[in-house]
C-alpha cells in the first residue's frame, strides 16, 4: 500500500516538475513586462524594483494593438464559426451514411492533419481567386485548414446521437437541413465547443498564413504585430515582453474558459464512433 501510495505521489512530482518547466518561459515574459530597459536587458527571473505598468500603454499605441487586435478578433471569430459549421454538416453526413465514397471522403479529409501546406500552389489560387492581401482570404485559409481536424473530432461523437431522433424528424416533416440545426446540432455541443475553442486558438496564433498574404499593416492580425513591433524595438526587451503578454492574454483567457469542455469533448470524439 505504501509502495502505491510513494508512487502516486512520485508521478505527481514528475507532473508538477514538468508543468512548471512549462510554464517558466511564460513566467520569464510576465516578470521582464514589468521592468525598466535596463533590467530586462538581462532577461533573467529576478522580480523588478518597481512595476513598471506604463510599458503596456506604450507597446499599445507604438505597436498599434488596439486595431490588430479587432484584426484578431475578426480572423479567429470568421474562422471559428465556418469551421464548425462546415465541419459539423459534413461529419454528420460522413458519418450517418458510411459508404465507401464517403469514407473515403473522410480519409481524404482528414489527410489535412499531417499534410503540410502547399504555399505555391495555395499562392496561385488565392491570386486567382484575388483573395491576397484580403480579410476574406485569411478567413477562408484558416477556415480551410482547420476543418481536417474538426470533422476528425466530430465524426465519432455523431455516432453518439442515436439514429432515431433522425427517423422521427423525419416522420415530423423535418428537411434535412432543419432536422440537423434543430434536432442534432444541439446534442453535439460538447464536441462543437471543443472544436470552436481549438480553432478560435489556432486562428488567433497563425503567423504563418497572414504574413504570406497581408501586405497592409492595417490588415495584420496581432501575431504580425508583435512581428512588426520586435523589429522596431528588439533592444527594449520590456516592451517586447509586453507586447507578447497582450497578444497571448486572449489565447490563455480563452482556453482557461473553455478547459473543461476541450477534455470531455475530446474524451466524447475519441472513444465514439
Amino acid at each position: 500500500m505504501k509502495t502505491k501510495h510513494l508512487l502516486s505521489l512520485l508521478r505527481n512530482l514528475v507532473a508538477w516538475g514538468l508543468s512548471a518547466i512549462m510554464f517558466i518561459p511564460l513566467l520569464l515574459v510576465v516578470i521582464n513586462s514589468l521592468k525598466t530597459r535596463a533590467e530586462a536587458d538581462a532577461m533573467d527571473m529576478r522580480l523588478p524594483s518597481s512595476l513598471q505598468w506604463s510599458n503596456f500603454a506604450v507597446v499599445i499605441e507604438e505597436g498599434k494593438l488596439v486595431q490588430s487586435f479587432f484584426n484578431s478578433l475578426l480572423y479567429a471569430v470568421g474562422a471559428m464559426v465556418g469551421s464548425v459549421l462546415l465541419a459539423s454538416l459534413a461529419a454528420y453526413v460522413l458519418s450517418r451514411r458510411r459508404t465507401r465514397l464517403n469514407r473515403a471522403l473522410y480519409f481524404y479529409l482528414i489527410m489535412g492533419i499531417a499534410m503540410p501546406t502547399n504555399f505555391v500552389t495555395l499562392m496561385k489560387v488565392m491570386q486567382w481567386t484575388h483573395l491576397v492581401n484580403t480579410q476574406t482570404g485569411i478567413i477562408l485559409m484558416m477556415t480551410a485548414s482547420a476543418i481536417p481536424f474538426s470533422v476528425f473530432l466530430i465524426y465519432g461523437f455523431v455516432s453518439s446521437v442515436p439514429r432515431e431522433l433522425d427517423e422521427s424528424g423525419i416522420v415530423d416533416g423535418c428537411t434535412p437541413v432543419r432536422l440537423f440545426f434543430s434536432v442534432v446540432f444541439p446534442l453535439l455541443t460538447p464536441v462543437l465547443v471543443t472544436v470552436a475553442i481549438l480553432n478560435f486558438m489556432g486562428a488567433w496564433s497563425d503567423f504563418i498564413h497572414p504574413l504570406y498574404f497581408l501586405n497592409s499593416s492595417e490588415k495584420w492580425p496581432m501575431t504580425l504585430a508583435v512581428y512588426n513591433f520586435f523589429g522596431r524595438f528588439e533592444v527594449y526587451w520590456n516592451l517586447v515582453s509586453a507586447d507578447i503578454v497582450l497578444t497571448t492574454l486572449p489565447v490563455i483567457a480563452i482556453y482557461l474558459l473553455g478547459q473543461r469542455f476541450i477534455i470531455s469533448g475530446m474524451m466524447s470524439g475519441s472513444v465514439k464512433g
